[in-house]
Parts: C-alpha cells; sequence; structure tokens
C-alpha cells in the first residue's frame, strides 16, 4: 500500500464559493435538539455536562493522537496513499456526509476534516474530536460493505463527534466523585482542561453509553440520508455486524455493542428518513 506523505485535510482549500455556501448553511441552520422541526430523528439536546471539557483542548489531543496513528501505520507500509482506490472511494462519501453536518454542530465548521485509511485484518473505524476519521480495510473488505453502509459506519462515527459524545464521557470520568475538582472547573475549567489534555490516549478506546450509541446511530442514519444514502443500509449493516460478534479481532464492536434491540430501533427510524433520501436521489 503506497505510502502518504502527510494526513491530507479532506478540505484542504476550499473554494470561496463553496466557502460562502457553507456559512450561508451554518448561519441558517437550526442546532439540533429535542423537538428540532429540522432533524426528523428523534434525538435529545446534547449534554450540557460536556462543556466541563474545553472542546478546543480536546481536539488537540484528538489531532496529536491521530497523528501518531497515522506516523506508525505509515511506518508499518499500512497507510493508504492519495491514489489508493479504496481511500478515494472513502474520501467521496465523506465529501457527501460532511456537507450534511454542520447543522449538527456548528463548531464543525472550523473543522480540518480528515479521512485516513489503515491496513487491517481488524474490523474498526472511528471519528475522533475534530473530524479525524479513520477506517480499516477489514471492516470494508470482511464485511464486503457497500458505499451506503460505508456511509452508515462513517455518519455514526462522525454523529459521536458532531454530539461531543467524549467530551460528555470525559468529564463523566473526570467528575465522578470528585466534587471539589467538579466545582473548580465549573469556575475555572483549568483542572479539566489539562485532564481532557492528558486523556487523549483513551480516546481511541472510549466506550460511549448505550444512549451515546442510539443517538449516534439516528443521526448518523439521517445525515447519510440527506447525502444520499440508503436508510435501509443502516439495517444491512449492524446485521452484518451482529454476524461478525463471532470472528476475533472486532475492535470496532468491543465498542459498539450490536442486537436486536439496536436493529429494531433503526428499523423504526428509517421511514422517518426515507423522504429525504429520495427527495435526494430525485
Amino acid at each position: 500500500m503506497p505510502d502518504l506523505p502527510h494526513p491530507t485535510p479532506l478540505f484542504s482549500c476550499a473554494c470561496h464559493g463553496r466557502r460562502a455556501w457553507l456559512q450561508t448553511l451554518v448561519a441558517g441552520a437550526v442546532v439540533v435538539g429535542a423537538g428540532s422541526a429540522w432533524a426528523q430523528v428523534d434525538v435529545g439536546k446534547s449534554s450540557a455536562l460536556r462543556n466541563l471539557v474545553p472542546a478546543e483542548m480536546l481536539e488537540q489531543a484528538a489531532q496529536q493522537q491521530y497523528a501518531e496513528l497515522l506516523a506508525q501505520a505509515k511506518e508499518q507500509g499500512a497507510l493508504a496513499g492519495p491514489g489508493n482506490a479504496q481511500l478515494q472511494r472513502l474520501q467521496t462519501i465523506a465529501q457527501r456526509l460532511i456537507a450534511q453536518a454542520l447543522p449538527w454542530n456548528p463548531r464543525a465548521k472550523d473543522w480540518q476534516w480528515q479521512v485516513n485509511l489503515i491496513g487491517s485484518k481488524q474490523i474498526n473505524a472511528f471519528c475522533m474530536p475534530g473530524g479525524k476519521i479513520v477506517f480499516y480495510t477489514g471492516l470494508i473488505d470482511q464485511l464486503q460493505l457497500s458505499d451506503d453502509e460505508i456511509a452508515m459506519v462513517m455518519g455514526h462515527e462522525m454523529a459521536h463527534a458532531l454530539r461531543e459524545h467524549s467530551r460528555e464521557q470525559l468529564a463523566k470520568t473526570q467528575a465522578t466523585g470528585l466534587g471539589i475538582r467538579l466545582g473548580a472547573a465549573i469556575f475555572g475549567l483549568g483542572d479539566m482542561g489539562t485532564a481532557a489534555a492528558n486523556l487523549g490516549g483513551q480516546l481511541l478506546t472510549l466506550k460511549f453509553s448505550r444512549s451515546d450509541e442510539s443517538d449516534a446511530d439516528l443521526v448518523g442514519l439521517e445525515i447519510a440520508a440527506r447525502a444520499g444514502y440508503a436508510p435501509q443500509a443502516a439495517v444491512t449493516l449492524w446485521e452484518k455486524m451482529g454476524a461478525a460478534t463471532g470472528k476475533g479481532g472486532i475492535g470496532f464492536l468491543s465498542t459498539h455493542p450490536t442486537g436486536p434491540d439496536r436493529i429494531a430501533n433503526l428499523e423504526a427510524n428509517v421511514p422517518k428518513v426515507q423522504g429525504l433520501y429520495e427527495r435526494t436521489k430525485r
């Protein structure tokens, strides 16, 4: 697999016309919360607890860890280069999804989105804070994912970043049983900010709550549908994930539990976004 000289932002030099379009979208978008007329899926507001961890500091920690991961993959000859067909496939899907992401988090307009592909049998993918995406070839190849199914994985992972679930989980980790420190964080954020930076190394193994997972499922489903990817693929994706649980090395499933309840929830929400998909296809 050819080397990638430097991790390149997905949108490193957007044209003025596209930049203006994005700014207009952000200005006119409704920040999604419970009962929002914009959102078709039913998700609540993001937890206020996330505000105890400074977003910029966490994103810097994620950027550092992301760069270290890419450097390690490159050293091992496992990092896909710009001419890699699978990487180009991922980038095409990512461009369409990112165009639908901003209403879920206005801060995302300033993210330097990146997507990279690592050659490995591991079935895994993630999106770190700040829009840093990685897919492993094992996820695509072993599960034989269609573009629609890849979009559902990517949309789900992007949703974790857009809804800032990592900030919330890290805040809970630091705040539990530490009332004095939590009080100081509310007024100053210094201790919590330092903790966020120190915890950057845990981002790849962070486990989200069941509610976070459901939230990411539904937000990712809507993002993908608005981008023109078939909503039913969310169901077939998790059916494939469920069938893969008996295999070894399933990193994705260690932090993303599957089961009939998850699939049933997705099936119940597919009709809510089907119209969005059909309008996009027309």
